[in-house]
């Protein structure tokens, strides 16, 4: 282990790790046993929530619970009451107009007292910001991924201000930091040391962030392999993990056993566990002090585009071998 971390974390702790996670197929009934571990082991989380229901229908995420729902709104103030920092993916599961997520976010502020400090965009939905084609600058890179075509381009339009689905005006009013790309390595750290980060040609959005993407329970498991814990606390790097425990973390009210055995795991290292919001918190304020003026250096962005567009390439080559 080397003499001194990465960065000098709170308490002389080796490492940082936090979760994100968001919202999509969430229940009480399939989320709520994996909260109950994170806050024995004394972990802290971020849980996206959607404010309000999504009438129209969703083909994908009908079973997700919103804070309309009165058992999953309690459940939610009660993670608040824990410690747990609360967040938005949006207004709901499907695309909204700007009338329903500005009607969305006075839903989040009358249940939670505050709004949202962190913003989450949600797979294809039309309010996203700065996504699709948008969230990249080099098109040698939309090109190789091949998500992006030519018709993604008007696709999401969170911050076009002539479109219905604006609201970049209120994301800069309200909203701190919004994820854009991500890894697939433990350490975050490694990927977008700088972050947060500014970026002049996306400027709704106060502070970017990164983040280690494991989508599932399976890739979560595998994400925080003992050996991959072993080298970020070797390494004293942090980690974001973008994930969303509806999907098979628990089942029949009990947490999937490897996981829970890799979360005891990682909670008796040297580690601090803050929330995405609290972790990013603190990373700002070194940046504040570097006269960066917290912009990317231009090489640092180069590299994270190139190694998130070969991790999606590599990913779906997985898939369509499956």
């Amino acid at each position: 282990m080397p003499s001194e971390p990465w960065f000098p974390f709170p308490n002389g702790k080796r490492f940082a790790f936090t979760i994100l996670d968001d919202t999509d197929v969430a229940t009480v009934e399939n989320v709520s046993p994996v909260y109950d571990l994170l806050h024995r082991l004394g972990m802290g989380a971020t849980k996206t929530v959607w404010p309000v229901s999504s009438p129209e229908g969703s083909r994908d995420f009908s079973s997700s619970e919103t804070l309309e729902d009165p058992q999953y709104r309690q459940f939610v103030r009660g993670l608040v009451e824990r410690g747990f920092e609360i967040t938005w993916h949006g207004a709901t599961m499907e695309s909204s107009t700007r009338e329903r997520t500005f009607a969305a976010l006075r839903e989040y502020f009358d249940v939670l007292g505050s709004y949202p400090r962190i913003h989450v965009n949600h797979a294809g939905n039309r309010e996203n910001l700065y996504w699709g084609a948008a969230r990249l600058d080099s098109s040698l890179i939309r090109m190789l991924v091949g998500r992006f075509k030519q018709a993604a381009e008007s696709s999401f339009e969170g911050h076009v201000e002539s479109s219905p689905y604006w609201w970049g005006d209120l994301c800069a009013r309200y909203i701190t930091y919004a994820r854009n790309l991500t890894t697939t390595d433990v350490n975050t750290a490694r990927f977008n040391p700088s972050m947060p980060y500014r970026d002049p040609r996306r400027p709704l959005v106060p502070w970017w962030f990164s983040a280690s993407d494991a989508d599932d329970v399976d890739e979560f498991n595998a994400l925080l392999h003992p050996k991959n814990q072993e080298r970020l606390e070797r390494v004293g790097g942090f980690c974001i993990v973008a994930t969303h425990f509806g999907k098979r973390f628990a089942e029949n009210g009990a947490v999937n056993p490897t996981t829970e055995a890799l979360l005891t795991a990682l909670a008796r290292r040297r580690g601090w566990f803050p929330s995405t919001g609290q972790l990013l918190d603190w990373l700002r304020a070194r940046r504040e002090v570097d006269q960066s003026h917290g912009l990317l250096p231009a090489g640092e962005w180069r590299r994270m585009q190139w190694r998130w567009g070969l991790d999606r390439c590599l990913r779906q080559l997985r898939r369509w071998r499956r």
